[in-house]
């Protein structure tokens, strides 16, 4: 079977530089290795992600020249799915709902003082104690309409796949490469879903590339650190492995990485001032 690729953008703002360099080097790993391009339109989030965006999207990849299988997957046509995921993960006692606000997450953590451990995108792990609240008091609150988390217990997750390696063809934020340990623990609980939401990135990343038969997962060195949950949530759920490969992120001028509301790295706003695909392939350093 020959290997597959996917570039899979969320329609929440116009393509920059970095977008291209990763949707670039997807078409080319693939081209070079005689395997199959898919792309996925990550649009879990109602709240920001819009069609115009969508259409952008597909604009500006086919004016790079990018060719890609049809049909697009769009993650907001497979809740079922990772409803299905949820649920298996909930059957084997390892989801809870949670009840506090960012507000009130915050105050927990100012409350246990400035050591209070972070994940590795230096968000505090999550400090409340819904764990340990009775099936009684949570069935009271989510059905009283109160807003919920469902988060993953990680130590009850650890402890059922032992430990856990990936194969990284590309390099980490410190040059890792190889075969790399997960450690899914340093991201604490994290969210699986909420109320109003069936699926956060992490599920929904892993049944998408399980089902669409991806084989190399290639993506920006910022998700380094989060394959280790997404190695983890495979494994639970019996799903394959990809092969992962980590590029380098284009920064701006602060050092920042690029965001989609800096017009100046917009493909959008490139293409208007007369720049060529071509020159867009110098500009992320693929030429």
């Amino acid at each position: 079977m020959p290997p597959v690729f996917r570039f899979a953008p969320s329609p929440n703002g116009y393509l920059h530089l970095g977008h291209a360099l990763s949707a670039l080097l997807n078409a080319g790993m693939a081209a070079a290795a005689g395997g199959r391009l898919l792309l996925r339109v990550e649009d879990i989030d109602a709240t920001r992600c819009r069609p115009e965006y969508e259409a952008a999207i597909l604009e500006d990849l086919a004016w790079l020249g990018l060719v890609w299988e049809q049909p697009v997957r769009r993650q907001s046509e497979h809740f079922a799915a990772y409803r299905g995921a949820l649920a298996r993960l909930e059957a084997m006692g390892l989801v809870y709902p949670s009840f506090e606000s960012r507000a009130d997450i915050a105050r927990l953590v100012a409350e246990r003082g400035m050591d209070w451990p972070q994940d590795p995108d230096g968000a505090p792990l999550y400090p409340g104690d819904a764990r340990t609240m009775s099936g009684a008091e949570r069935a009271r609150r989510m059905q009283g309409g109160e807003p919920y988390a469902l988060r993953l217990d990680m130590a009850a997750a650890v402890s059922r796949v032992g430990d856990l390696t990936w194969t990284e063809t590309g390099q980490g934020p410190s040059g890792e490469t190889g075969r790399i340990p997960a450690d899914p623990a340093a991201w604490g609980d994290v969210i699986l879903a909420r109320k109003e939401t069936p699926t956060s990135y992490h599920l929904a990343v892993v049944v998408d590339d399980a089902a669409q038969g991806v084989t190399h997962v290639v993506r920006g060195r910022d998700l380094f650190h989060a394959t280790s949950v997404h190695r983890l949530l495979q494994t639970l759920l019996g799903l394959p492995q990809p092969a992962y490969h980590h590029h380098r992120l284009l920064l701006d001028a602060d050092g920042g990485k690029l965001s989609k509301s800096t017009q100046a790295t917009g493909l959008r706003e490139l293409r208007q001032q007369g720049v060529t695909a071509a020159a867009i392939r110098k500009m992320t350093g693929l030429d």
